[in-house]
């Protein structure tokens, strides 16, 4: 057996593929889970490729697969984020893009940063729901299901690795600008809709029907205008 891991990936990588290269098969094995997704593995599965060296997938266990089938998430459509990054301004992004999806997402964490990141859902997700699985086909196997704030309650200490499966965002582009629309004042509202090039009374009928009252309550609000 030969450790390959994330510090000395590039290292070992041509040492095996110099192995398999003079004719030797060579198994990548995890220690949990399915090598390549989240683990070490892609390195060498892209050498081997690019030497000509054949490369034989064999089904296991994936902690995500696992706990999309359990969790009750909607499986037709999922992104896989993998591990949150550790860069600010990277997480950022990924948080941002986790709040705009329009299909389950599925996060890996560590127990010892999984309080920080619910922290940081929370705040983006409002009511939507999500699973924490964890110890996946182990003895302490366990699924939360709840929005952030309920899951956060139910975990006194941390411990195993999770996973994290975030309901999609059902509120549609349309609906998000819709919103974004109701932000402004009237004044700013009606702006919006002049730049369009339409004419007064289709953007009182428009921002009526933004703001859910009448066209009237709106019309004495511009009279004059």
């Amino acid at each position: 057996m030969i450790s390959y891991h994330r510090h000395n990936e590039e290292v070992k990588t041509d040492e095996l593929i110099n192995k398999l290269l003079e004719g030797k098969n060579i198994a990548l094995v995890s220690d949990a889970g399915t090598p390549v997704i989240s683990d070490p593995g892609e390195e060498i599965v892209k050498k081997a490729l690019e030497e000509g060296i054949t490369v034989i997938p064999i089904p296991g266990p994936c902690a995500l697969i696992t706990a999309l089938v359990a969790s009750g998430m909607e499986a037709t459509e999922f992104t896989f984020l993998g591990f949150l990054p550790l860069n600010k301004k990277n997480r950022k992004e990924k948080l941002e893009q986790i709040a705009k999806q329009e299909y389950t997402t599925i996060l890996y964490e560590a127990p010892h940063k999984l309080m920080q990141t619910l922290n940081e859902l929370e705040k983006i997700l409002a009511d939507r729901k999500i699973v924490l699985a964890r110890e996946i086909t182990k003895i302490h196997e366990e699924y939360i299901t709840g929005k952030v704030e309920e899951v956060k309650q139910k975990i006194q200490t941390p411990k195993g690795e999770y996973v994290i499966l975030i309901e999609k965002n059902e509120i549609t582009e349309a609906q998000q600008q819709k919103e974004k629309r109701n932000t402004l004042t009237l004044e700013q509202h009606y702006q919006y809709y002049e730049k369009q090039g339409l004419d007064k009374k289709e953007i009182m009928k428009r921002i009526a029907k933004d703001r859910k009252v009448s066209k009237n309550e709106i019309y004495q609000k511009f009279i004059g205008k």
